[in-house]
């Protein structure tokens, strides 16, 4: 039976046909090239989520750490202790319960790289690694000083069992500081007049815009002495009789790795491989530090910045 043009009866020629023919096969290859590229996009995007996953989520997030044998357990400080930096309470806190908690743990390090920060946060942690030491009177603390551990990071470190440190290390500034600046002067010279409200006789005190009072100060010099006899009694209790008896210790100031073995400060020469090896006896680290994500990294930069511009904090530096 001969075949017939649709919309005019005609006959259909073989090159109209075969025409047709080509079209609609190409019609079902594109589709089949369609599908293909879908399902591979698919376990294009799938792969990518599972990588993105399994590097910048928290360990906590994914069970943590799987540990074969015994080992060492290393937690990082790095920077400037406090809520909004990545050497926080609760990051470090949970390294080190993670730590003591595995039944794989030979000893833990803590490698401090810190200049100081909050006396809340480094006494949060210190308070936390004394309560650890004693549910797990088996497994060692050691402080391991890298670059610098003054202030809020040797706040931490008395709590170690020893604390270890390179010859060159900085160690000390036992201290407390606020500092904040003035602008009365300023303001003055540039005819801006300053309207500050308060409900609270002293609610505005030591606000840089207004003229300092003697009893503002008074009163905050008595919560700075509070805190640094706190310190003070922290880094006795931690060092014990390994203290020398000398009042340049509480004076705020530092010295090298070297000079703190005299004063007591430190115990020994050495780093987390060597403390690993030789004091603990695992010579296999397993990092239990737990980090920001890149997104968190990013929120926890701004919002800093944020802070910084808008306020003052106490710190132990």
């Amino acid at each position: 039976m001969e075949n017939t043009h649709p919309d005019n009866g005609k006959p259909v020629t073989d090159f109209e046909q075969n025409l047709v023919n080509r079209i609609a096969w190409e019609a079902v290859a594109e589709q089949r090239r369609a599908r293909r590229w879908g399902i591979f996009f698919k376990f294009f995007f799938a792969g990518y989520l599972i990588l993105f996953l399994l590097l910048y989520l928290p360990a906590s997030w994914y069970g943590g750490k799987i540990t074969v044998g015994k080992h060492t357990a290393l937690i990082d400080i790095e920077g400037v202790i406090g809520t909004d930096s990545e050497a926080n309470a609760d990051y470090i806190v949970s390294g080190l319960r993670a730590a003591f908690e595995d039944k794989n743990t030979a000893g833990v390090i803590l490698r401090i790289n810190s200049p100081g920060g909050s006396p809340v946060q480094a006494g949060y942690v210190n308070d936390e690694i004394k309560r650890l030491r004693e549910l797990y009177p088996d497994i060692p603390l050691y402080a391991v000083i890298a670059d610098i551990c003054a202030s809020g990071g040797y706040y931490i470190a008395a709590a170690a069992e020893k604390i270890y440190a390179n010859k060159a290390s900085i160690v000390g500034s036992i201290g407390v500081i606020m500092s904040g600046f003035g602008f009365v002067d300023a303001i003055h010279k540039l005819g801006i007049e300053r309207r500050l409200i308060t409900a609270g006789e002293s609610k505005g005190f030591l606000d840089p815009f207004s003229p300092q009072k003697s009893e503002d100060v008074e009163h905050i010099d008595g919560v700075l002495n509070d805190v640094y006899q706190q310190f003070i009694d922290v880094v006795k209790a931690g060092r014990g009789d390994r203290l020398k008896s000398d009042d340049k210790i509480f004076s705020g100031l530092i010295w090298s790795g070297e000079e703190s073995i005299d004063l007591g400060l430190v115990d020994a020469l050495g780093s987390a491989g060597y403390v690993a090896r030789e004091v603990i006896g695992a010579e296999d680290i397993v990092d239990f530090t737990l980090r920001d994500t890149y997104f968190e990294r990013f929120a926890r930069q701004v919002g800093t910045a944020v802070a910084s511009a808008i306020s003052s904090k106490l710190e132990l530096r």
